[in-house]
């Protein structure tokens, strides 16, 4: 499991964060403000990157979090049964099957050009680039 560690201050809108073993996209931050005697508390909401499930996260701002290493990776498509599709990685030219996205259904096709991303051991079609 590839991951960096880093404090819930540093994290931003856009970037990404492991949830419940899940990385995930921040869509939403809020903070509240210390307390007499305690810290800041921040609530993180963010979307699963493999099952665009909403999690939150609440923890104090100096807490440390898992930060997902993602990793694009280009291939090509092979073959395509109703709702996977077997790809080929252009690098080392080994073969995987990965789910196809619902918005993405129209244009994956045998021959196009796709970009995966791959993290915490999972793989899924990022965009499609074409022939």
């Amino acid at each position: 499991m590839e991951v960096n560690y880093a404090q819930m201050r540093e994290l931003k809108v856009g970037r990404y964060v492991v949830i419940d073993g899940e990385p995930c996209k921040i869509v939403e931050i809020e903070t509240s403000a210390p307390g007499k005697h305690g810290a800041a508390k921040m609530r993180i909401v963010a979307i699963g990157i493999f099952d665009n499930q909403k999690r939150t996260l609440l923890k104090s701002a100096d807490a440390e979090v898992e930060i997902p290493v993602l990793n694009k990776v280009n291939a090509q498509v092979v073959s395509v049964q109703e709702n996977t599709a077997q790809v080929m990685d252009l690098t080392n030219y080994q073969i995987y099957e990965v789910a196809i996205p619902e918005d993405q259904k129209e244009n994956v096709k045998p021959g196009t050009n796709v970009e995966l991303i791959e993290c915490l051991g999972k793989r899924a079609i990022f965009r499609v680039l074409g022939r």
